[in-house]
């Protein structure tokens, strides 16, 4: 029974992720945006920040480490930076209450900063900069995590798996949106292999010992990742530290202590967002045009991997066929909704 699917639209994964954030704490208006997060990373194909984050969520919310019920407090700052305060809450809900005035700022300033600090994010970050592609701006987003990847040449977890993502609009085609870890791989892909007895590719991380390793448990169980390309990942996961801590007020990846509070599983730290107006000013008004001309000199070169189109692709299909699910899956969720466990 595991291994057979059940396709649920949109719709209804969202009702259902929803009456489950609601029975574990969270406000309407929270659960709705996670329901909604959620929903969206698992049609569009981001299984380790989909459905399989329920659970997480779940066990942080009966833990008492995050506030489902937060409200954010937001901050002017300058006429080119907004600062929210998620006041224990999650990412989502702030970067939603601040959303139009971080606009208002990019279309103003030509340029514009919103830095979410005191703030929980357990999600991919494409969902949070691409209804900015959407409507025609650029924007640039990173956010560090808890302490799970060696950095460069060490030998103890400093940094998280700190990722970056990017979005940018395209004349006629859907936006150019990517999002990464700066580590190997994501901690949730990590789980998922473990969870489904898989190896990983050689190098992926190291062990408690520090020896690397392709064992997903042995990453889990007291080892750490490693950051992509040596050295350069590893400066840029510090990039991403210093700017999502720092400029948000944020914790490092190594500074909360969650220990007292058993099944916690979301990292309280920070994360920024840069939005840009590429029409602002006149200097930038081909920009969505140029991006199609280069979009169209990859293709010729044989690239046939642009950044974005799968989801997108995914997107298409399943809002059109359903979103499929595993049996088990949808059981547990079911449970999880009418507060059966």
């Amino acid at each position: 029974m595991s291994d057979a699917f059940e396709y649920s639209s949109e719709k209804e994964l969202i009702a259902l992720l929803e009456e489950i954030f609601v029975q574990n704490g969270c406000s309407d208006v929270v659960a709705r945006q996670l329901a909604e997060n959620c929903t969206g990373a698992e049609r569009d194909g981001s299984l380790s920040h989909g459905v399989f984050r329920i659970e997480g969520y779940v066990n942080t919310l009966r833990s008492g480490w995050v506030d489902g019920k937060a409200v954010p407090i937001i901050e002017d700052k300058a006429p080119g930076f907004i600062a929210v305060d998620a006041n224990n809450g999650f990412a989502q809900p702030a970067l939603a209450l601040a959303h139009d005035a971080f606009v208002e700022k990019i279309r103003s300033n030509g340029i514009a900063l919103l830095a979410i600090g005191n703030a929980h994010h357990f999600s991919s970050l494409w969902p949070d900069i691409l209804p900015f592609a959407e409507s025609g701006l650029v924007a640039l987003s990173m956010v560090n995590s808890f302490a799970c990847s060696v950095p460069h040449g060490a030998s103890t977890p400093v940094y998280g798996t700190n990722p970056i993502a990017f979005a940018a609009p395209v004349e006629g085609q859907p936006p150019l949106v990517f999002d990464f870890a700066t580590t190997t791989m994501a901690n949730g892909d990590v789980q998922i292999a473990a969870k489904e007895g898989r190896s990983l590719p050689a190098g992926t991380g190291v062990d408690r010992n520090g020896e690397l390793t392709n064992n997903p448990d042995a990453i889990l169980d007291g080892g750490a990742l490693v950051p992509f390309g040596g050295h350069k990942g590893s400066a840029i996961s510090l990039m991403v530290e210093l700017l999502t801590a720092g400029l948000s007020g944020g914790n490092f990846s190594f500074e909360f202590d969650w220990s007292t509070h058993p099944g916690a599983e979301t990292p309280k730290t920070g994360q920024i967002i840069i939005g840009i107006d590429p029409s602002f000013g006149g200097l930038g008004r081909g920009l969505p045009s140029r991006a199609s001309v280069l979009m169209k000199m990859l293709e010729d070169a044989g690239f046939d991997a642009r950044p974005g189109l799968r989801r997108h692709r995914l997107c298409a299909e399943r809002r059109t066929h359903g979103i499929p699910l595993k049996i088990s899956q949808l059981t547990r969720l079911r449970a999880l909704a009418s507060g059966a466990i």
